[in-house]
């Protein structure tokens, strides 16, 4: 008994560092994404007036895409401090339920699971779920940690540096969604064999279809077959 009692935690702790290892390698694919949106948020804060320290500043401490963006473009719109609040603060509520989902597997106490919540973002907290609905607190809080320097960085050389915006667009937000749709679906490759004749199906689509339509539209025609393959599946 005192054998059994030993391998368990053994075999947990050694969940765990896999874990702590999946995240670190998804999170240097998701941070080429961050940075890349990194470097648009910063050339657009500064030219909407915001100086770059200022910019700087707001990413390493807010840490939030679409909320960002929502607080510079609102002020530069005129929308005042109310409607650039009131736009991150609507963009941000979709928090609220990856947030409830992944307090199941924070640890410690208030202060520590405070800290630790500051990891739930949309995509690491995508590549962190786990088949029983609940996500691994340690590749989730992995692959955070390579996106945040990443996310600062790319803001930096937006803002100090101001690239063209062509070049931005090109490198930027144009590449970004695609890159990680690629992500996610290399993960999903890696760990669920059965769904690989999905994937290939809505890479198919996606390929096929960005000769004719803008790449956002494929990638949402390829989930939206790829998803009806997968309940036809499961069906």
């Amino acid at each position: 008994m005192n054998t059994a009692a030993h391998e368990a935690p053994e075999a947990s702790e050694a969940t765990r560092r896999q874990h702590w290892r999946e995240g670190l390698i998804t999170g240097l694919g998701l941070g080429v994404g961050a940075f890349a949106l990194a470097v648009s948020f910063g050339v657009a804060a500064v030219a909407q007036g915001w100086p770059a320290w200022l910019v700087v500043l707001m990413s390493a401490t807010v840490f939030a895409g679409g909320a960002q963006f929502a607080i510079v473009l609102a002020f530069g719109g005129g929308g005042g401090v109310i409607g650039a609040v009131s736009a991150a603060t609507l963009i941000n509520l979709r928090f609220v339920p990856l947030a409830i989902n992944a307090a199941r597997s924070l640890r410690g106490g208030l202060w520590r699971r405070s800290l630790e919540a500051q990891a739930v973002l949309d995509a690491s907290w995508a590549t962190a779920r786990l088949p029983d609905g609940t996500v691994s607190r340690e590749k989730m809080i992995a692959a955070t940690l390579v996106q945040w320097p990443a996310w600062v960085a790319g803001t930096a050389i937006g803002a100090y540096l101001t690239p063209s915006p062509a070049l931005v667009k090109q490198w930027g937000l144009d590449t970004l969604f695609p890159a990680m749709f690629l992500i996610f679906v290399l993960d999903i490759w890696r760990v669920n064999p059965r769904q690989r004749p999905v994937i290939l199906l809505a890479a198919a689509i996606a390929g096929v279809m960005c000769w004719f339509v803008p790449p956002g539209v494929a990638l949402l025609c390829s989930g939206v077959a790829g998803f009806l393959a997968l309940r036809r599946n499961e069906g």
